[in-house]
């Protein structure tokens, strides 16, 4: 296969939006059966469940890449019902698959071995591996958040109905029952009107709030740092030392294998960690669009280097021809759970308020309604009830005398799972746009949960946000951190509509 610069590729590639060294990867039951033919990009961590996935759909690994040769060698680790079986693992798995450090250099050698790019690296690094899926005509799962920048997410979002691939990111909680239970509620009118809600988590449980220490350490044998750095801009490798109270040496280190999400060159922070899962309910159940604004109400020890300590944010949503606005809340790190002076563990005080008594997880929502509030544990939305509890038992008595059934009527179907919906796509036994979580849903979500990570660098100011011309409307600086520098080599592009 002719070998082509990241530049070449961008500049030839056709104007519907496929790369030239690929066509849309739609599976042939004639000349491949029904397996789906994979390339991972990352090999540890979170894409050890798509390993896994993969794995238990019996399709193939056609090629596979990380930047530290070990985890591919030792990935055996951490999957449920593997037998340990050396080093190697990938290559005896599947023996025709090949290795590579550098995914675009795996791109050029290896796209004609698979159809569909599964993506699981830092977050800054998801956009641009991204684009050269779809730009070579591949399928792909992303995970979440989706992009690392407001603008990226918007790009991505675009690219869907152009590429016409199959996309999918990776909040695996968007296929489950609990967000479709809360839909019912919702869309039901049996909370009434949505006024306010309220999203919470545990997050960090990673350093934030540092400074960056200074100096650089020696690079591991196995890791290919600049290609790890990939977009971002060349600065030395820092290994087990100085962020946050012994939290990096319990991770592994200043950087890898997880504390990169504390850093605002390279992860999202608490927010973005998490909110494409905890605020994934209210996105399926009330379509909100654009914030009007976007505001820090709290920043706790925000550095130059580092996502906050903690943080309290507010979207504001306008109203449609549906429905009145509403506001969303988020309490993160020291704004969600400390302790008090009596050494008792509490919530911020908002959240107790419209708790009405109940006990509070490490993390859920609470939708405050104009007839009833939800409140629901967890991140996923497995557990919701109204609270207080007579309210809950006055509705579902009601719900059982009118149909039958004490639960809302639901809204949305069963889904075949999160995997599945995004490998019946790619293999064409479903339209493009099927998985729940495509980019069409998935890049604005992503690109709101983005802007609260605008605002957490200016603390206090209400931003107004004009989101169909991408910018807000009261301030140059913000504006500014809607998109970011791109390292030379690494600043691809997707073919114009």
């Amino acid at each position: 296969m002719k070998k082509f610069t990241r530049r070449q590729f961008i500049q030839t590639s056709t104007a519907a939006g496929v790369g030239v060294l690929g066509a849309p990867a739609i599976l042939n039951a004639a000349n491949k059966g029904d397996k789906l033919r994979v390339a991972f990009i990352g090999t540890g961590g979170i894409n050890r469940r798509h390993i896994t996935d993969t794995l238990d759909h019996g399709d193939i690994c056609g090629a596979y890449c990380d930047v530290d040769s070990s985890r591919y060698t030792n990935i055996h680790e951490g999957i449920d019902g593997l037998e340990k079986s050396g080093n190697s693992w990938m290559a005896k798995q599947w023996k025709a698959a090949k290795p590579f450090q550098d995914y675009r250099e795996m791109f050029d050698k290896a796209a004609n071995s698979f159809d569909a790019v599964m993506i699981g690296t830092p977050d800054h690094s998801h956009y641009p591996a991204t684009v050269m899926a779809l730009e070579h005509g591949k399928h792909v799962f992303t995970q979440k958040p989706l992009t690392h920048t407001v603008w990226e997410a918007r790009q991505l979002a675009e690219a869907c109905d152009r590429y016409k691939l199959a996309t999918q990111m990776g909040n695996h909680g968007h296929a489950n029952e609990g967000n479709r239970q809360i839909a019912a509620y919702v869309q039901g009118g049996h909370l009434g009107d949505i006024k306010e809600i309220h999203c919470f988590t545990n997050r960090p449980v990673w350093p934030q709030g540092f400074v960056k220490p200074s100096g650089g350490d020696a690079v591991p044998a196995t890791l290919d740092w600049q290609n790890w750095l990939d977009c971002a801009a060349d600065r030395p490798f820092l290994g087990d030392r100085g962020l946050d109270a012994g939290r990096a040496k319990k991770r592994g280190g200043s950087y890898l294998p997880f504390n990169w999400r504390g850093w605002l060159d390279f992860g999202g922070g608490a927010l973005a960690d998490m909110a494409c899962h905890t605020m994934d309910s209210i996105f399926m159940s009330l379509d909100p669009g654009f914030p009007t604004h976007v505001e820090a109400l709290n920043v706790d020890t925000l550095t130059d280097s580092a996502f906050p300590k903690g943080s309290t944010l507010r979207w504001t949503f306008g109203p449609t021809a549906n429905r009145p606005g509403f506001d969303v809340y988020w309490y993160d790190g020291t704004d969600n759970a400390y302790t008090d002076k009596n050494g008792k563990p509490r919530r911020h005080e908002r959240l107790e308020e419209i708790a009405q008594g109940e006990t509070l997880a490490n993390s859920g929502n609470i939708y405050i309604g104009t007839k009833n509030t939800l409140l629901v544990t967890g991140d996923y939305g497995d557990s919701s009830r109204i609270i207080p509890s007579e309210s809950h038992r006055a509705l579902a008595m009601e719900l059982k005398e009118k149909t039958g059934d004490h639960r809302p009527a639901r809204v949305y179907e069963p889904s075949i799972g999160h995997h599945t919906e995004f490998r019946e796509a790619a293999i064409g036994n479903k339209p493009y746009d099927y998985p729940g979580s495509n980019f069409k849903y998935a890049g604005p979500f992503t690109e709101t949960i983005q802007l609260g990570n605008v605002c957490l660098r200016h603390p206090g100011k209400k931003l107004a946000w004009d989101g169909p011309n991408l910018r807000f409307t009261n301030s140059n600086k913000a504006n500014k951190l809607i998109t970011k520098e791109y390292r030379k080599g690494w600043d691809f592009k997707l073919s114009k509509a």
